[in-house]
């Protein structure tokens, strides 16, 4: 004897979003979170992460883009720049790349006028790459007439890079 099933399928109904929080706030795991604002303020409490962090959450601008340059543009801004020209050579894959650029940015910002700072990816430049010997990334090199002067390799700390940049330029 056969026996059949019937299954009935009804329609989904939508319903509006309800927020976490709202569903029960005796087993709320998040606070509820207001945008930004709100989310700053749960960083504030995570002091070792620094100041970056809520002025990121904040939406405040936390560091300074360096322009780039290319196997095009490097003749007029490295070579035949007036001033003494800072290049760090990275790429988008490096870690320590992301490390020292808001270093880079920073220092642009407070040599401005007195030092020009550019970034080159190394991988869609490997000519100007090679032609300077890059062999580890992330590589700066200071540019004074057009010629190399000095070589800092590595993500090393703000003064390391202050002072071989001191050599070349004057506060």
């Amino acid at each position: 004897m056969a026996s059949t099933l019937a299954v009935s399928v009804a329609k989904p109904v939508a319903s509006p979003p309800v927020a976490v929080s709202a569903i029960s706030p005796q087993r709320r795991l998040l606070p509820p979170c207001r945008g930004v604002r709100a989310a700053a303020l749960l960083l504030r409490s995570e002091r070792s992460r620094g100041a970056l962090v809520v002025r990121a959450a904040q939406g405040q601008e936390t560091s300074i883009q360096v322009p780039d340059v290319t196997k095009s543009t490097w003749q007029s801004l490295v070579v035949e720049s007036e001033l003494p020209v800072l290049v760090e050579f990275w790429a988008s894959w490096c870690g320590p790349c992301k490390i020292i650029d808001p270093v880079i940015g920073k220092l642009s910002k407070e040599y401005e006028g007195k030092l020009n700072c550019y970034k080159l990816n190394t991988d869609e430049n490997p000519d100007i790459a090679t032609q300077f010997g890059i062999r580890s990334i992330p590589t700066m090199m200071i540019f004074k007439n057009g010629e190399k002067k000095d070589t800092v390799i590595g993500a090393v700390p703000e003064s390391t890079l202050v002072s071989s940049i001191d050599k070349y330029v004057k506060r």
